[in-house]
């Protein structure tokens, strides 16, 4: 197969975000301003609904427009998973990306497809490593990513093609998992009703149906670490690790910890755990269960433990009740410190107000999602096999990069 190596600068350009002072900003819409993108928004696909802010138009430069086949990107972040991620814009979009990250833009559209699939590559995330730089803040440039050089085969097209195909599994998986999630919700609307319209049921702050003091995790620094794949050391769980609301142990990173420490931090099915920190509102305060454990688990920092009293709530009942989208809007928001990287603190969680049903109630709940969990177990594992085939096609594809 014939390739040609070229340097990303000669291939792409690279547009930096926009800066805005945050007084001129809003969270609506507005005539003659435009929608700014941040790193949150930044996944797998562009979110181009949740969580922008608006500015006004002359801040923002023509070439900072989003167009087709742009590829936004995550140039600096708190986060070492998300510092350098990236995302293909699908078509010119009257939006633009925030200061923190940046566009980059093919020069050719037929090469558009391939270079997006390098920016999610393995070979991509060395070089990222390599050269993002900071102790706590991690930060990318782009003058270095001009250097990098990508071997670019002459049937670029048709590889492209396949990873699409693979990528669009991919997706496929993941919308059925979330319309999986879309009927639980539901399905918690019909039992308990509108917390907003629950008069008769009781209304208690956090802290007073908690078994436990609420937990911030624990901080284990790189060294305590144990190597991919050995089975010493106890599995933790980092943020990267939640999956749609509920926690995937087996194949989590490791560390060496005192007894003590794994008595302090370990989880149990009856917890959840809450995000501390995120570039985006949506992502603090975002809660997450745990699953029946065979192994110790414990968690890092970035998370809080919280254990409800099981006599009067039960987890799966809160975790429904705090991903509702009036009760994150209306009793969650106002305790989130929203700013560049938004987060709430323990004290902030206990004074969330929730309202209690009756227990017979959510028990029932309890046995319809554990029905409903069977199959979401099905549909990971269609998931996990997409996934795993998209990245090794992804290994085969830029591995001569590596």
């Amino acid at each position: 197969m014939k390739t040609r190596t070229v340097q990303l600068g000669t291939v792409c350009e690279f547009i930096r975000g926009v800066t805005f002072d945050k007084a001129d900003a809003t969270t609506r819409p507005e005539v003659g301003k435009t929608p700014i993108l941040r790193a949150g928004n930044i996944g797998d696909e562009l979110d181009v609904q949740n969580d922008l802010v608006w500015v006004p138009d002359a801040q923002v430069s023509d070439e900072q427009r989003l167009r087709q086949n742009d590829i936004a990107i995550c140039m600096s972040s708190g986060s070492p998973e998300v510092v350098g991620k990236t995302a293909r814009v699908p078509c010119n979009l009257p939006a633009s990306i925030g200061s923190f990250c940046g566009i980059i833009r093919p020069k050719s559209p037929d090469e558009a497809s391939y270079l997006s699939f390098f920016f999610r590559s393995a070979a991509f995330k060395k070089y990222r490593d390599a050269i993002a730089r900071g102790a706590n803040i991690q930060n990318l440039r782009f003058s270095q990513f001009e250097e990098i050089e990508l071997d670019i085969p002459t049937d670029q097209r048709q590889i492209a093609g396949r990873l699409q195909q693979t990528d669009w599994l991919v997706r496929t998986r993941r919308y059925a998992l979330e319309l999986t999630d879309t009927f639980l919700a539901a399905a918690f609307l019909k039992i308990f009703g509108d917390p907003f319209k629950a008069p008769a049921a009781e209304l208690a702050r956090l802290q007073d149906l908690l078994e436990l003091d609420p937990q911030n995790g624990l901080y284990v620094p790189a060294d305590r670490y144990v190597a991919n794949g050995e089975p010493k050391g106890t599995e933790m769980v980092h943020m990267s690790d939640l999956f749609r609301g509920i926690v995937t142990p087996g194949g989590l990173k490791r560390a060496l910890l005192e007894t003590s420490e794994v008595a302090k931090y370990q989880l149990s099915e009856h917890d959840l755990l809450v995000a501390r920190r995120s570039l985006a509102y949506e992502g603090a305060a975002q809660p997450c269960r745990v699953p029946p454990l065979k192994s110790p688990l414990v968690f890092e920092s970035s998370m809080i433990r919280i254990r409800p009293d099981r006599s009067r709530l039960l987890a799966v009942y809160l975790y429904y009740y705090l991903t509702n989208r009036a009760v994150r809007e209306n009793r969650v928001r106002r305790y989130v410190t929203i700013s560049t990287i938004s987060g709430i603190n323990q004290d902030s969680l206990c004074r969330i107000e929730v309202v209690v049903p009756p227990l017979h109630q959510q028990q029932k709940f309890s046995a319809m999602v554990e029905r409903v969990e069977r199959l979401r177990s099905v549909q990971r594992e269609s998931l996990r096999q997409a996934e795993h085939l998209f990245q090794t096609l992804l290994h085969q594809t830029f591995s001569g990069n590596v």
